[in-house]
């Protein structure tokens, strides 16, 4: 009997529901009126409930009271975590309480005084001097500020170093100019070039163009970041020295293509530089004695200001399943803010994701890179969990990669912005077996995405097969909205608009260089108000033998895209199906024969023997054996010979079509053909005009079309688009007002 009642009053110690606040204590039971502190206290007290009880009806909440839980560690949840079906395991407010989950620690504002010391105050003008204040970090226990680090383009992403947050924003570290770049001079010495096999380590020698540079010599840990030589190619490179007499600099480190100038984008912003700091919203931290300079851009009392601290990702989902977390504000940390691997059935749902190191929400593992030099062709790695290290690197040598995402994940309604590398990466299914992930991004609102990395770290990325991004706003960033790798994705009702505004060989959607890559659909999506017409930028991408995309029923309005809405180096079946394409600065379509032109020396390393195409189509996956030689049987011929070692079937463009387009403005001839016969894009019944075809209304950007509409008369068949339903919507986490 004593046993017995011992087992009962054990099992009645954990309630159904477990209760978090600020003020509990971790030895309590986590009850309503006994709650525990920690959410890690939490989770181990659904762990000894699920121990000995079957799971209630209607699953287990963990009820979490206002405030603020600094997270030292992970919050991770794996199998031992885990609901089921109908009864799930949810993490979220008490109601109607703000929660916040953070990696970073607050700093009292009674912290912080005036500058003391002289020297400093005469490095900074005037003005910063009066306004900037000051406080030690080592006394409030923080040592470890973190280093910045070369990255970039062929990059492993690292976590950042210690950042300053101010009234939920990210704080700028002290850099010039402050606005716009400074262009790259001469250069002298365009130091090694890793991307030719180049490892020597040498950093260029270029001269500077702006004279402000001669303030900054005898500094150290002065970084240059921004693009050296492509437009698509972004790198943080630290400098060596500056030699005011002869007005150059010596970088400490090699750029993967070298450096080059003469080129509007090549140009780069100088940061971590004390006499720069001089303008509100700026800081500078000395590493040496941990005292951090802040010129706050409001009064002290009106926001908290914070410093992150956390380097790994501050909740981690691994192996759990029939988890939701939702209505929680996830920010200040150095490297992820939600990392997601393996599991199913998991939602992160009216979440605000912000102000982290790199991506906003990860889903699947990164990869460390083994190979001891920054590198292309010779790049080798491992994957790892927790981390993103060189992800791109990892699936651009292996593009089957199972990085383990599992399925049937959700991220709805969730706000993600202020972020290092990219905002949301989505992957999960088997790209080799073709099978489905059923992972999905929907009604989420992703802007400024990029204040560490550029190029290939878009508002979401994604690979794997088989999952969808829907119904979602992407704005406010110099480069791409959606990258895209793997198959049978669809993409729908996105709203997206303000993106590659300020970066060459970019757009808003892009694809390419495995043709593989199938069965993509882009249909439903507003796209607007995107690209640079000093920039070669282009709407929807299908870059190096890209196959199979479908993009359909899409508004595309004001796309200042001189390389076409959508363009393409030799694709196949790409339809451009039932879209409407208003103002467009040129073509419609461009279309480019480029393994006859400009890229006729890559011939035979992409698709000769051991060439990049012949191995992603025949050794990452294999098109002549299931599932793909019964899935995609029009890739059959793709590496037929036309010239015997030579030139193949794959380098000619096949099967393009554009149809039943509704095309108002934009150059008289909508389709462009570079490269002469082999740039194939057929056109079928495409009306395009100069005049209001029947837009409700045209001056508001109202863009569904009347049912007098010229559109419905002139194109045969065209059907009309669902315009009010491109973008957000209201639901229980999210409230739109249109």
């Amino acid at each position: 009997m004593f046993f017995f009642l011992f087992y009962c009053a054990g099992t009645g110690a954990y309630s159904q529901d477990v209760y978090v606040r600020p003020d509990g204590n971790d030895n309590n039971p986590g009850t309503k009126e006994k709650p525990v502190a920690s959410l890690c206290a939490a989770r181990d007290l659904v762990r000894k409930y699920k121990a000995i009880n079957d799971l209630p009806e209607g699953g287990i909440t963990v009820w979490i009271g206002k405030g603020q839980y600094d997270q030292k560690q992970p919050l991770i949840l794996d199998e031992n975590d885990s609901g089921e079906p109908g009864t799930p395991i949810v993490w979220r407010p008490v109601k109607d309480e703000k929660v916040t989950i953070t990696g970073g620690i607050t700093i009292p504002s009674e912290k912080f005084t005036g500058v003391t010391d002289k020297v400093i105050s005469g490095r900074l003008s005037k003005d910063a001097a009066r306004k900037v204040l000051q406080v030690n970090l080592k006394d409030l226990k923080v040592h470890d500020f973190g280093r910045i680090k070369q990255y970039g383009h062929a990059i492993s992403v690292s976590a950042a170093p210690l950042g300053l947050f101010f009234g939920n924003e990210t704080m700028a570290l002290a850099h010039y100019p402050n606005d716009g770049y400074i262009q790259i001079g001469k250069v002298m010495d365009a130091g090694s070039v890793p991307r030719n096999r180049d490892y020597s380590g040498r950093g260029a020698i270029f001269e500077y163009t702006d004279p402000r540079h001669s303030v900054w010599a005898g500094e150290k840990d002065i970084w240059f970041q921004g693009s050296f030589n492509y437009g698509f190619a972004d790198d943080n490179l630290l400098v060596e020295s500056i030699d005011v007499q002869k007005k150059q600099i010596k970088l400490a480190m090699p750029s993967l293509y070298g450096v080059a100038g003469g080129k509007d984008y090549q140009h780069y912003v100088a940061h971590n530089i004390l006499e720069e700091l001089d303008t509100p919203g700026e800081w500078y931290l000395d590493k040496t004695s941990g005292i951090l300079y802040f010129w706050p851009p409001a009064d002290l009392k009106s926001g908290s200001v914070m410093v992150s601290i956390l380097e790994d990702p501050i909740v981690c989902l691994e192996g759990a399943s029939y988890v939701t977390i939702r209505d929680l504000t996830i920010e200040v940390g150095r490297g992820i803010g939600v990392y997601i691997e393996r599991g199913s059935h998991n939602l992160i749902a009216g979440c605000t994701v912000r102000n982290v190191g790199t991506s906003g929400i990860f889903m699947g593992q990164g990869a460390n890179q083994t190979f001891p030099f920054i590198t292309h062709e010779d790049y080798e790695g491992v994957p790892v969990s927790r981390k993103i290290g060189n992800l791109q690197g990892q699936i651009y040598k292996y593009t089957a990669w199972d990085r383990k995402a599992g399925s049937d994940h959700g991220i709805l309604s969730c706000d993600v912005y202020n972020t290092g590398s990219g905002g949301i990466y989505l992957s999960g299914g088997s790209k080799r077996k073709l099978v489905h992930g059923n992972n999905y991004v929907e009604n989420c609102k992703i802007h400024n995405y990029n204040q560490r990395n550029k190029f290939l770290w878009a508002a979401i990325n994604v690979d794997g097969c088989g999952n969808r991004i829907a119904h979602c706003e992407i704005y406010d960033s110099e480069w791409q909205g959606i990258y895209v790798r793997g198959n049978d994705h669809l993409f729908e009702y996105n709203n997206i608009h303000h993106v590659t505004l300020n970066s060459n060989d970019t757009s808003p959607w892009y694809i390419g260089r495995d043709p593989s890559d199938r069965g993509n659909v882009i249909r439903y999506n507003y796209i607007h108000h995107c690209g640079n017409t000093e920039r070669m930028n282009m709407g929807i991408y299908c870059d190096d033998s890209s196959t199979g995309v479908l993009v359909f029923g899409n508004i595309f309005y004001k796309m200042n895209t001189i390389y076409g809405v959508l363009f393409s180096n030799s694709g196949w079946d790409l339809k451009m199906e039932n879209n409407i394409v208003i103002e467009p600065v040129s073509r419609t379509v461009v279309i480019s024969a480029h393994y006859y032109t400009w890229a006729s020396g890559e011939r035979i390393p992409m698709f000769g023997e051991n060439g990049l195409i012949r191995n992603r189509l025949l050794k990452s996956v294999n098109i002549y054996e299931p599932p793909y030689s019964e899935r995609y049987p029009e890739l059959a011929d793709y590496l037929k010979p036309i010239v015997d070692g030579k030139e193949w079937e794959g380098m000619r463009a096949r099967r393009n079509v554009l149809s039943r387009n509704l095309i108002v403005g934009g150059a008289p001839e909508p389709v462009e053909r570079l490269g002469g016969e082999y740039a194939q894009f057929e056109e079928i019944n495409n009306f395009r005009t100069d005049s209001d075809p029947g837009f409700v209304d045209y001056k508001n950007e109202n863009f569904n079309l009347r049912d007098d509409s010229e559109a419905f008369k002139k194109i045969p068949g065209f059907q009309p688009l669902p315009f009010d339903k491109m973008g957000l919507y209201s639901d229980e986490f999210r409230k739109v007002t249109k």
